[in-house]
């Protein structure tokens, strides 16, 4: 049986995740190339030095009770790397002073006032304590975005003061451009269970307490699963854009490699509906109805004697811009959230810039950007000082808005592909933005695509 050649089109973490299940599955003779038109492989994740040490200045950490990448690690001999965040907490800047991050929630949404008492004013607590003798209008299946839902229940302050900073983080989004169906499935399981009011569906959706860190990170990056996935997958990699998707008798013709026997699609949206437009109009539809978010990270080394709080983080409030030229939604203070960072002669603060709607800070120079950063942190923490170093990463459409019916886009692009034969999608644009959900559709993807291979 002569080897297949397959092409994957998009070196981010599920492309490569595809790639190296693919070699698992094919064995050593399929000739697999990774097409990625950037000059680097990794999508959202990048790990660079910084004062001469790595540093995560994408994603840094991962949901640990899932399985995905404590597994996956496990597999690329790489499970000693991963490590904890330490018993420090969050701070939310809000009204020009910093709070304790409001716990426990759903994604910012509260089962009840309690946890809002000092962030919100008292008629807002007022609102969301009768908020249960009110009744509820939903329709089984239905969707709405995330603000209208809280905004309506609780009030204007809890979705500008709880939930967007918590949205902001995972999506570089708002409430206004999420829906509850994909972004909180659970409480969309309760409201359609009939949950009386939206009080009575969090508590239910609030996920049971479990032993254990919630969040689990790389010792020295996310750089370092990368490296060992492109080692482990021996795939070809191509640094070009793939312009054109064509169907050949038995396989595909992309641009730039030519004929291959079988391809997986793991691109922005933007990009997937490029490709699909000749070949599945519907799924292309579905693709393009998928905006994108645009984000940037400012990783600043700072003294170690700089005062920086002794806190995980600090996310900001919607309704509290720090300049009117763009605001960070939120900085990590990553030498006091992860023990092994503060073993450094640096403390490590990363800021982070961009929502859905508004790149115009993402489009500054790194110079403006650094500025900003220096000038924010000094904003909610009192602490103004000149970093030892800097990196700026940036992610131009990275991170695409779940709005309401994003599950039904979902299925047309699914629908759409499943009768083009040795082709797949995957990534972050399906169900869910968190690697291990990136990883679980990579893997998936490239199961269905070596099984057609094999037919």
């Amino acid at each position: 049986m002569i080897a297949p050649r397959i092409a994957v089109v998009g070196g981010g973490i599920s492309g490569l995740v595809a790639a190296y299940r693919l070699r698992t599955r094919l064995g050593p003779d399929a000739d697999i190339t990774v097409i990625e038109r950037s000059p680097l492989l990794g999508g959202k994740l990048h790990t660079a030095m910084l004062a001469d040490e790595p540093v995560d200045v994408g994603a840094e950490a991962f949901i640990a009770r899932r399985p995905e990448v404590p597994e996956l690690l496990a597999e690329l001999g790489l499970a000693d790397e991963i490590v904890h965040p330490g018993d420090l907490g969050p701070l939310l800047w809000s009204q020009g002073a910093l709070h304790p991050v409001p716990k426990p929630t759903l994604m910012g949404i509260p089962a009840g006032p309690e946890p809002l008492h000092g962030l919100v004013d008292d008629a807002t607590v007022r609102w969301m304590a009768d908020e249960p003798t009110r009744p509820l209008r939903w329709e089984p299946g239905s969707d709405v975005d995330v603000a209208r839902l809280v905004g309506d229940r609780f009030g204007r302050q809890v979705v500008e003061r709880s939930v967007d900073p918590m949205l902001g983080g995972v999506y570089s989004g708002l409430a206004d451009s999420i829906g509850v169906r994909a972004a909180l499935p659970t409480l969309a399981d309760a409201l359609d269970a009939g949950a009386p009011s939206l009080t009575d569906a969090v508590r239910s959706a609030l996920p049971t307490p479990k032993p254990g860190p919630v969040f689990g990170a790389l010792r020295d990056g996310y750089g370092t699963l990368l490296a060992a996935l492109e080692r482990e997958a021996k795939v070809h990699v191509v640094h070009a854009e793939t312009t054109g998707l064509r169907r050949l008798p038995g396989g595909w013709d992309v641009d730039p490699i030519g004929p291959v026997d079988g391809v997986m699609l793991a691109v922005p949206s933007t990009e997937l509906a490029a490709l699909l437009v000749p070949i599945a109009p519907g799924a292309a539809s579905g693709a393009a109805s998928i905006p994108l978010a645009s984000s940037a990270v400012v990783a600043l080394a700072l003294p170690t004697d700089a005062g920086v709080p002794r806190n995980t983080g600090i996310l900001v409030a919607s309704d509290s811009p720090l300049a009117p030229s763009g605001a960070a939604k939120a900085f990590t203070m990553s030498s006091r959230k992860w023990p092994h960072l503060a073993e450094r002669d640096v403390t490590l603060v990363r800021a982070s810039y961009g929502r859905f709607g508004d790149a115009s800070i993402v489009d500054a120079s790194d110079t403006e950007l650094i500025h900003a950063a220096i000038r924010d942190f000094g904003t909610v923490t009192g602490v103004t000082v000149t970093p030892v170093d800097v990196a700026v990463h940036r992610w131009h459409g990275g991170l695409p808005q779940y709005l309401p019916g994003h599950l039904d886009r979902v299925a047309e692009i699914e629908d759409g592909v499943a009768p083009l034969p040795r082709l797949e999608v995957c990534g972050a644009l399906l169900r869910g933005v968190g690697v291990p959900a990136c990883i679980a559709t990579a893997g998936a993807a490239a199961q269905r695509l070596a099984d057609a291979l094999d037919a």
